[in-house]
C-alpha cells in the first residue's frame, strides 16, 4: 500500500533548495576530498596512503594523535563518571552552584587556555618558579610539566576542558534512570558497587558512548592546542601545514580523508555496539525522584572533590586573565607591572577590534541561517509525511560526523577558484559563515525536535479547521510553544561558533577577514613581547561573550542541555 505524503509546492521547493544547499557546502568539498586522496594522475590509486604509512613523521602524527585522544577520552570519563552520579544520586546544599560550576571549564576553548597553561607550566613558568622559589626544586632542573614537547600539556588542557560534555551526556543518562530500578536491586541485596556496576552502568551506556565519541573526535581533530604548545607531531597540525602547498603535496588530502573515515567509522560503531543491546526501563525516571540527601561528611566529599577539579580546570582562565592584565611577564612568578592598556589595543586597534566584529558578524549569520533550516528540517520530520524523512534526518545530524578540520580543508581545496566572493583565499566571509552553520546545524535541529515532540498536534488541528494554512499556523501556534528550545540552541550555535578554530584558522587568510581565533594566533607569532598580553585580552573578550550566551542556554536548557551533546 502506498503512502500518502504531505508534498505542496513550498514545500517541494524547501527540499531542493536543501537539497542543492548540502550538495554544494557539504557533499561538493568532501568529494572534492576524495577524489584528491583516491586518484592520482586520473586513474584510483592507494598511493598517497601508502606514502602516508611509509613517512614516519606521519606515522608518529598519528600515533600522538590517537594518543592524545584514548587518554583524554579516558581521563574525562573517570572525572565525570563520579561527578554525574553524586550530582543525580544525591541532594545536598549548594547544588544547583555547584553543578553550574561544573560546567565553567566550556567558556574557554583550549586553543585559548593554552596561553595560560604555557605561562604556567613552562619550564620556567609560573609553577616550577615558584616551586624553585620555596627550595622544593633545584635552580638548575625545573621539571617539564608539558611533558614530550607539550603531549601531556595537550591531554591535560583537553581534560579540563572536555570533561563538561562527558558530565553533560552521563548527567542526563543518569537522570532518566528509572529509580525504581535501583530500589528493586537494592531489595535484592545489591548495594554500593555492585549496584553501580550492574545496575546503573549498563543503563547509561548510550549516554557514555555518545559522549566517549564526541570527546575522543574533538581530541583527535583538535588544531589550536597542539599549536600553541608548538606540538606539530599531531594530524591536525599536519593538516593545517598541508594547506599551503595543496597543488604540490596531495598528502594533505590522505590525512584529511583519513579523518574523515575515522570519524565515520567511529559513530558507525558505537551505534551499531549500542544496537545490539537493550536498554529500556519499564518507566522513565529523573533525578529528583530518585535523589537522597546526602550527609555533611558525603556532601563535605562532593564540595571538596569537586571544587578541586573545577579549581584545577580554572587555572589556565585564571592564568589568561591575569597575563591579558600584564606588561610583560618573564621569568617571574606573578608579572612585574599590571597594565589595563592591553584591552585598550584590543579595543583601540583597527584590525584587533575588527576580529571581535568580525565574529560576531559570522556567528550571528550562522546562527540565524541554523535557526531557519533547523526549525524547517525538524517541522517536516515531526509534522509532516515527506518522502525520504529517514535521509533528511541523517543529513541534519552528519555534521557531528565531520570535524571543522576537514570541512574548512574541503572548502580551501574545493572553492580555490576565480569566484572570488567564494575563494577563501580572497574573501572567506561566505564559507565562515556556512562552515559555522553545517557544523552547528544538528544542535537546533535537536533541539527543535524536542520542542515539537513535546508540544501537543492539537492546537495546530484546531489552527488548521479554521482555516489557517501549514506556515501560518507554524507562525502563530507551533512557534511561539517551542520558542525557549529555540532562543537555547541558537544561542549555543552563536556561542560555539564564537571561538571556532579549525575553521577561522584555515579559511580566513587576510587580515581584514580574521575572526578572534586567527587574530589571536597572529598575535601569539609577533616578536613584540607585549603581543601575549593582547592576545589574551582578546581571548577574554571571547570568553565572555561565550560565558554569558552559555549561562542564557543553560538557564533556558538546563539538564536537557546534555541532550544536544549527544551522537
Amino acid at each position: 500500500m502506498s503512502k500518502k505524503y504531505d508534498l505542496n509546492i513550498s514545500t517541494a521547493a524547501f527540499l531542493a533548495a536543501l537539497l542543492v544547499f548540502f550538495s554544494v557546502f557539504l557533499f561538493y568539498p568532501v568529494s572534492f576530498m576524495l577524489k584528491g586522496a583516491f586518484f592520482a594522475d586520473g586513474k584510483f590509486s592507494l598511493k598517497y596512503f601508502l606514502l602516508l604509512l611509509e613517512s614516519p613523521l606521519q606515522r608518529q602524527s598519528i600515533f600522538n594523535s590517537f594518543a592524545i585522544a584514548f587518554l583524554t577520552t579516558v581521563l574525562t570519563t573517570l572525572l565525570a563518571l563520579p561527578a554525574a552520579h553524586w550530582m543525580t544520586r544525591y541532594d545536598f546544599r549548594g547544588k544547583s552552584l555547584l553543578n553550574g560550576l561544573l560546567l565553567v571549564p566550556m567558556i574557554m576553548p583550549p586553543f585559548v587556555g593554552a596561553i595560560g597553561l604555557s605561562q604556567m607550566l613552562a619550564r620556567f613558568g609560573s609553577l616550577n618558579l615558584f616551586l624553585m622559589g620555596a627550595g622544593i626544586l633545584p635552580a638548575d632542573r625545573p621539571v617539564d610539566w608539558l611533558g614530550r614537547g607539550g603531549f601531556w600539556g595537550v591531554v591535560i588542557l583537553q581534560v579540563m576542558n572536555l570533561y563538561p560534555i562527558m558530565f553533560l551526556n552521563l548527567s542526563a543518562a543518569m537522570a532518566n534512570v528509572d529509580p525504581s530500578m535501583r530500589e528493586s536491586a537494592q531489595n535484592l541485596g545489591a548495594n554500593g558497587w555492585r549496584l553501580f556496576r550492574t545496575v546503573t552502568i549498563p543503563l547509561i551506556l548510550p549516554g557514555a558512548f555518545a559522549g566517549a565519541v564526541i570527546v575522543f573526535i574533538w581530541a583527535f581533530t583538535d588544531l589550536g592546542t597542539p599549536l600553541i604548545f608548538g606540538y606539530s607531531r599531531v594530524v591536525p597540525v599536519q593538516i593545517f601545514d598541508a594547506v599551503n602547498d595543496l597543488n604540490t603535496n596531495p598528502m594533505g588530502y590522505a590525512l584529511v580523508v583519513f579523518v574523515l573515515l575515522l570519524t565515520l567509522a567511529l559513530f558507525l560503531v558505537s551505534k551499531r555496539a549500542l544496537a545490539g543491546r537493550r536498554y529500556e526501563m519499564m518507566a522513565r525516571g529523573h533525578s529528583g525522584g530518585g535523589a537522597t540527601p546526602a550527609t555533611v561528611r558525603q556532601s563535605v566529599l562532593i564540595w571538596s572533590a569537586m571544587l578541586a577539579v573545577i579549581g584545577i580546570a580554572l587555572l589556565p582562565h585564571v592564568t589568561v586573565i591575569v597575563q591579558s592584565l600584564s606588561e610583560n611577564w618573564f621569568f617571574s612568578i606573578l608579572p612585574a607591572r599590571w597594565t589595563a592598556s592591553n584591552y585598550a589595543e584590543v579595543f583601540g586597534h583597527t584590525l584587533i577590534a575588527s576580529s571581535i566584529r568580525n565574529s560576531l558578524f559570522y556567528s550571528s549569520l550562522s546562527a540565524l541561517l541554523d535557526l531557519f533550516l533547523g526549525v524547517m528540517i525538524a517541522w517536516l520530520l515531526t509534522r509532516k509525511r515527506i518522502p525520504f524523512a529517514g535521509l533528511l534526518d541523517a543529513l541534519a545530524m552528519l555534521p557531528l560526523a565531520l570535524p571543522g578540520l576537514v570541512l574548512a580543508f574541503g572548502y580551501v581545496a574545493g572553492f580555490d577558484f576565480r569566484i572570488h566572493w567564494l575563494n577563501p583565499r580572497d574573501n572567506p566571509t561566505l564559507l565562515l559563515v556556512i562552515s559555522y552553520s553545517v557544523r552547528r546545524l544538528p544542535y537546533i535541529v535537536r533541539s527543535a525536535y524536542a520542542g515539537f515532540q513535546q508540544t501537543s498536534v492539537t492546537l495546530e488541528e484546531a489552527s488548521s479547521n479554521l482555516g489557517a494554512t501549514p506556515f501560518r499556523t507554524l507562525r502563530k501556534i507551533t512557534l511561539p510553544l517551542v520558542m525557549a528550545n529555540l532562543i537555547a540552541g541558537t544561542i549555543l550555535t552563536f556561542s560555539f561558533a564564537m571561538l571556532e578554530v579549525s575553521d577561522g584558522l584555515l579559511l580566513a587568510m587576510r587580515e581584514p577577514f580574521f575572526p578572534i581565533t586567527k587574530m589571536i594566533w597572529q598575535l601569539l607569532g609577533r616578536i613584540d613581547p607585549g603581543a601575549p598580553g593582547i592576545a589574551c585580552a582578546l581571548g577574554v573578550v571571547g570568553m565572555v561573550i561565550l560565558t554569558a550566551s552559555l549561562l542564557v542556554a543553560g538557564k533556558i536548557l538546563g539538564r536537557k542541555m546534555g541532550q544536544l551533546f549527544r551522537v
